[in-house]
């Protein structure tokens, strides 16, 4: 159970590092992400196709861009990451035994 979640939050951290390095970088295709990341080339497509379905980023003939939509998102995103984080804290099974016995 928990190792499915690992796998969920390791995945979103490449989506994220893609996403970041597309707004510092942009036009910047996928040999140089996968450079400048480390990841290999199919796991960066992946990551840009994943955020491209969300309408964070857009293909162009020079590489990757962000959209119109990928500000709202990065204003929202750490607010929202705060709250899934204090939802996963709260779901701790030993605070809540040691606080019964």
């Amino acid at each position: 159970m928990i190792d499915q979640l690992e796998e969920e939050v390791a995945m979103m951290e490449r989506h994220v590092e893609i996403l970041r390095r597309v707004i510092e970088h942009e036009p910047i295709g996928i040999v140089k992400l996968s450079n400048q990341a480390g990841y290999e080339h199919h796991k960066v497509r992946y990551s840009l196709r994943v955020l491209e379905e969300e309408g964070l980023v857009e293909p162009s003939q020079q590489g990757a861009m962000t959209t119109e939509r990928t500000d709202e998102f990065v204003s929202e995103f750490d607010d929202r990451l705060a709250t899934l984080a204090d939802r996963l804290d709260a779901m701790k099974i030993s605070e809540s035994i040691d606080s019964n016995h």
